[in-house]
């Protein structure tokens, strides 16, 4: 690193805390093919379709709530 940078007054990112984090999960074929579809209506790629569909349950502290029979 050259000599003249001076980090110094250098502050943390405010956004770190918000970046993404790539992860692996099995989702089955007919859940990514409506949000796919969701996708082309909405002009939006589906991958961040799912993002803001689960960032929306985070915020408003969906349960999820399931009855087996």
């Amino acid at each position: 690193m050259k000599a003249e940078y001076d980090f110094s007054n250098a502050r943390k990112n405010p956004y770190s805390n918000r970046l993404k984090k790539q992860i692996t999960i099995n989702i089955d074929s007919e859940t990514i093919d409506y949000f796919k579809a969701q996708s082309q209506d909405s002009g939006i790629p589906y991958q961040t379709l799912i993002n803001l569909y689960l960032s929306d349950c985070v915020k408003n502290k969906r349960k999820l709530n399931l009855s087996w029979n």
